[in-house]
């Protein structure tokens, strides 16, 4: 569809417009008088999040990301699906899965009595996927904005034969000064260091970023806060269907090595990921469906 006809199906009146984007994507505008989102409907990716209240964005998104087919957006809510992290086949295939690189398809937007606004969006297996990942799906995702920002992934096996998945939402916040951020909500988890070998490690205290962080943290709860301190908030996270969350920040090296990020734009991200990582996999049966869930609260 394009975006006529996009606005014909799925606009609702100075709530849900649909636009042309950076690189001529497809972008899903909302306004509430609680917030107002911006959604690319490829790799149907939530890039934006700002409550009425707030002067700040809840998401980091480079001013450098690439709006290309065949890329990832640096930033906002990328979606890694069916497999977190390298191809665990050793296949070749791209590393975080196929669908945040994709378009994606607009299936329902809706107006809740409260003035919540609830976008989904899907896609489903063909040729093209069966050929990277031999298996019959229905992916929906649906973007719940209102006073918080609601994202759930709903994995459905529409074919005869179970799979197991690992996936997440690849979350950028955007914090003032990296410095002055915290993550609380994991003192005493183990977690898998993969800046050190994948060594397993314990937490003590809340998460400080001072150095490269990319970290698997293991039977998690299902409340985290970022503490950021610069901009006075406490970004709260709850999840539901997920055992791990990772915690990831480039720092200086790998930021100047990455051709979509600013040197200096580590000094800005936290990614505090809800996950079904490393042990944390998901088998679905023919038939059955499975939930991934993360709750954003700005307090």
């Amino acid at each position: 569809m394009n975006i006529a006809q996009l606005n014909q199906q799925f606009a609702i009146a100075n709530t849900v417009k649909f636009i042309e984007g950076q690189g001529g994507l497809p972008f899903i505008q909302v306004q509430t008088d609680k917030a107002q989102a911006l959604i690319s409907v490829y790799a149907g990716q939530v890039l934006s999040f700002k409550p009425i209240n707030q002067d700040a964005d809840l998401m980091f998104l480079s001013t450098k990301a690439y709006y290309q087919a065949g890329k990832a957006i640096k930033g906002g809510v990328p979606i890694c699906w069916p497999w977190f992290g390298a191809d665990p086949e050793g296949k070749g295939r791209p590393a975080h899965g196929f669908v945040r690189n994709r378009m994606w398809e607009v299936i329902e937007t809706h107006l809740g009595p409260e003035g919540e606004v609830a976008v989904t969006l899907g896609l489903n297996d063909t040729p093209e996927t069966q050929a990277i990942w031999p298996y019959s799906f229905q992916l929906r995702l649906v973007v719940t904005i209102g006073d918080t920002l609601k994202l759930a992934l709903i994995t459905h096996n529409t074919g005869d034969q179970a799979f197991t998945i690992t996936q997440a939402f690849h979350t950028y916040f955007s914090v003032k000064d990296i410095h002055h951020a915290t993550v609380s909500g994991l003192d005493g988890n183990s977690y898998l260091d993969k800046v050190d070998a994948g060594k397993q490690k314990q937490q003590f205290g809340d998460v400080k970023i001072d150095s490269e962080v990319d970290r698997i943290y293991l039977n998690v709860s299902n409340d985290l806060i970022i503490q950021d301190a610069a901009l006075n908030r406490r970004i709260a996270i709850k999840s539901e269907g997920s055992q791990t969350a990772v915690v990831w920040n480039p720092w200086e090296k790998i930021a100047k090595e990455m051709a979509d990020l600013l040197d200096d734009d580590y000094l800005r991200l936290l990614c505090v990921e809800t996950t079904n990582a490393a042990t944390d996999t998901i088998l679905i049966q023919p038939g059955n469906q499975f939930s991934l869930i993360a709750h954003y609260q700005v307090k």
